[in-house]
């Protein structure tokens, strides 16, 4: 090694190979292993309404870049903005939530890396399920990976980066409540579609033939199919066998599973209107929308941040963060304007500096508009 090549910048490449869960062997284990796939759960409408909240919200919050030590705010690699080339940004980070809601884990691979540094200049999201590997038998370290069964290198250009959940994935540690709460979606469904419940025809009068009772059943189904109501004789009585969905509890119970589905997803009951009790308002909207953020969203949040913040995709010293405050939870014109004017008659900040926290000149001209890159 020459003298130059000591001051030579080290090329970083982006590739992580984790270590296979030993808690849990199915932890990064495809849909093939679960208990319940993905597309089973989905058509739960509880499921796909935790699912949209969860993944779509974090989905809208913008990505930025920061200097870790003064928290100052730095212009930002192309891929913060639009991971994938061909896909916008919000699609990328809604369907890497859902692999980590879903799966525990999900899967970036890299499309473009930097020419200096080795580091990941684009993006695209793998869904879990195209994804396998091999692991070391005694580190259970994964040694590499394949995509549709095909080998991808384990660093650089066409290598994964993985996202690890906080979890296993709803579809590992819920498997038994999702497959109750899609049987009885199921059972709903079969029960609405047959409204008319099925029964016996009881003859209280003389005895009818074979060809007589025949006749019988078959002018009394034609007749359900095109009329609700019936006629029948004197010696002849309806006698239900089964019950109407109502009657057999199908609305309690689905309301009691949307409820159970909530908890399992970890969002809050109402979010899915399965808590008929509660009732929102407008003074508590921040402070219900902060608790979301807090308790459902930070796990993915949180994930997704430090994995982007690490060594391989993002320069040592800077971080990347979701910016939620400004995306969703900002106070609206209005709360910002009662809060100065009390703070003005109060006397605590002068009509300056109101004018300045919202960005104003006092001398009447624009401000200096934001930097936004």
């Amino acid at each position: 090694m020459g003298l130059f090549d000591r001051f030579r910048p080290t090329k970083i490449e982006a590739q992580l190979n984790p270590p296979l869960m030993t808690d849990s062997f199915n932890y990064f284990l495809p849909i093939a292993v679960t208990a319940v796939g993905r597309e089973e759960a989905i058509s739960v409408p509880a499921v796909a309404r935790c699912r949209n909240l969860i993944a779509g919200t974090i989905a809208t919050f913008p990505l930025e870049l920061y200097k870790k030590s003064t928290g100052e705010k730095l212009g930002k690699p192309i891929w913060i903005d639009q991971p994938a080339a061909a896909q916008p940004r919000s699609v990328t980070l809604a369907w890497t939530v859902d692999s980590l809601l879903f799966y525990g884990v999900a899967y970036w691979r890299v499309t473009e890396v930097y020419f200096d540094d080795g580091r990941p200049a684009r993006f695209e999201w793998i869904a879990p399920g195209r994804v396998s590997f091999d692991t070391d038998p005694v580190s259970e370290y994964i040694t590499r990976y394949y995509v549709d069964g095909k080998q991808v290198p384990n660093s650089g250009l066409g290598s994964l980066i993985t996202f690890q959940g906080l979890d296993e994935g709803v579809l590992a540690r819920g498997a038994r409540t999702l497959r109750a709460a899609i049987d009885l979606d199921k059972a709903t469904a079969v029960a609405t579609s047959t409204p008319m419940p099925s029964g016996v025809i009881k003859n209280s009068g003389a005895d009818l033939s074979k060809e007589e009772v025949d006749a019988i059943l078959a002018a009394w189904k034609s007749a359900r199919t095109q009329r609700s109501t019936a006629y029948l004789t004197s010696t002849l009585d309806y006698v239900p066998t089964s019950f109407s969905p109502k009657d057999m509890g199908y609305v309690d119970l689905i309301q009691n599973m949307s409820t159970q589905v909530a908890r399992l997803m970890n969002v809050p009951a109402y979010y899915i209107s399965a808590d008929m009790n509660n009732s929102m308002t407008y003074a508590n909207v921040q402070d219900e929308r902060r608790q979301f953020v807090s308790l459902s969203l930070a796990p993915y949040i949180h994930a997704i941040e430090d994995r982007l913040s690490m060594d391989d995709i993002t320069a040592r010293g800077n971080i990347v963060k979701f910016d939620v405050e400004d995306a969703f939870l900002a106070v609206n014109a209005l709360e910002r304007l009662m809060v100065i004017e009390k703070m003005l008659t109060l006397g605590l900040i002068s009509v300056e500096d109101a004018m300045e926290m919202e960005n104003l000149s006092p001398n009447g001209n624009e401000s200096d508009a934001p930097n936004i890159l």
